[in-house]
């Protein structure tokens, strides 16, 4: 047991400018809007030992916060390195609610435990890969002359290819019309040849089941890698999907909209998805996505990591059963869409050029995550947060 005792905990909310971009009909998805402007949101959580060791992470969001607000009591005084103890204590008095404030602490926890031991978090989970290949994973469809048509997706598909990703999403638009998404499909396939990966994940936009399977039925003759999350069920409907499955050959990856481990087992076993998507924001921290990466190996199933970061970076490096990392949301006209790369004092980023010529990434070496956080960046930027001590 070590003597470490958490003495202090910091969450900052602080604020981020996006450029050129807007919001699609509904106010929901951001998209590319030629001089519009918006103001992201993000937290930053720091976590203070007796032995002057502290974890870091930047994510997550205001409902998470609200949640960890409810628990951040029981962690001060605790051992910071017995993370399965917080974890099963805190899933426990979490029960009634979806348990996405354990996230962002369980991975500050973990960047602590590399500094502590003066190791990378992906070495302490065993991890072996240095560096990880990428699909690129777009932005919704806008209106505005960015990816605002089969062309549009099948231009930029093509300039990804060329600068080395392997693999290309479609996120499609928020106001679709079946028969252009069905047109993105083909239009992304016949420019890209049969070489590229090709996924399309509709977000849950899609109004009907039967339009998914029309869908469902373009990507098998287009041979897409996976179908995500695609109709308005939210994909939490075991049976619709289970459905689904029995009609189109396409793999689908459900599972971004159920919370922790015993519900991603249940919707494996009950066969109402092909491959596994987990989050360590979502999915209760490093420690909860790796339980559940590990319980889709004993399927047999594979499992997707959902967007970049560096917890994700340290978290595929350590897995077998996975194969790409998502580098989202990207447009052509704005390659850095939703993400705070200013947050990094040391160079890290996620945009559309961050990928080498074999359509990789590195994953930091650096001790617990990695990364170096600019704090003067983030305080200047400050519009509330709280202290626990």
């Amino acid at each position: 047991m070590s003597k470490l005792r958490i003495t202090k905990i910091e969450v900052h909310e602080f604020t981020f400018p996006m450029e050129d971009v807007g919001k699609d009909y509904n106010g929901f998805n951001l998209v590319y809007e030629p001089g519009g402007k918006q103001t992201g949101t993000s937290y930053a959580t720091k976590v203070f030992t007796n032995e002057g060791v502290t974890g870091e992470y930047i994510g997550g969001d205001s409902p998470s916060f609200a949640e960890f607000n409810m628990f951040a009591g029981y962690m001060v005084g605790k051992d910071p390195i017995q993370r399965e103890l917080v974890y099963n204590d805190v899933k426990r008095a979490m029960r009634k609610f979806d348990k996405m404030g354990m996230g962002q602490i369980d991975i500050a926890l973990w960047d602590l435990a590399g500094k502590y031991y003066d190791a990378p978090v992906f070495e302490l989970l065993g991890g072996w890969r240095t560096s990880l290949p990428c699909y690129a994973s777009t932005m919704h469809g806008d209106r505005n002359g960015g990816l605002d048509s089969p062309e549009a997706y099948a231009d930029f598909a093509v300039a990804c290819k060329e600068m080395g990703y392997k693999g290309f999403k479609i996120h499609g638009w928020g106001d679709y019309d079946i028969n252009q998404e069905i047109a993105t499909v083909f239009a992304v396939r016949d420019a890209v040849g049969p070489e590229m990966d090709l996924m399309i994940d509709p977000a849950c936009e899609i109004n009907t089941w039967l339009e998914t399977v029309k869908l469902g039925k373009a990507c098998d003759e287009a041979q897409f890698a996976w179908l995500e999350d695609p109709y308005k069920d939210t994909g939490i409907s075991q049976h619709g999907h289970n459905q689904l499955k029995k009609i189109i050959k396409t793999p689908i990856l459900q599972t971004e909209h159920i919370r922790g481990l015993e519900q991603h087992v249940d919707f494996i076993a009950s066969g109402a998805t092909d491959l596994v998507r987990v989050d360590p924001d979502y999915d209760s921290g490093i420690t909860g996505a790796f339980k559940i990466a590990h319980a889709a190996e004993g399927f047999g199933l594979d499992v997707e990591i959902h967007s970049p970061g560096p917890a994700q970076r340290a978290l595929m490096a350590a897995i077998r059963n996975t194969n790409y990392y998502e580098m989202a949301l990207l447009s052509p006209k704005t390659p850095e869409i939703g993400r705070c790369n200013a947050v990094y004092a040391d160079g890290y980023r996620d945009a559309t050029d961050e990928i080498d010529s074999n359509g990789h990434v590195p994953v930091p070496t650096g001790s617990g995550l990695g990364v170096t956080y600019d704090w003067d960046f983030i305080m200047k930027n400050r519009t509330g947060g709280r202290e626990y001590s």
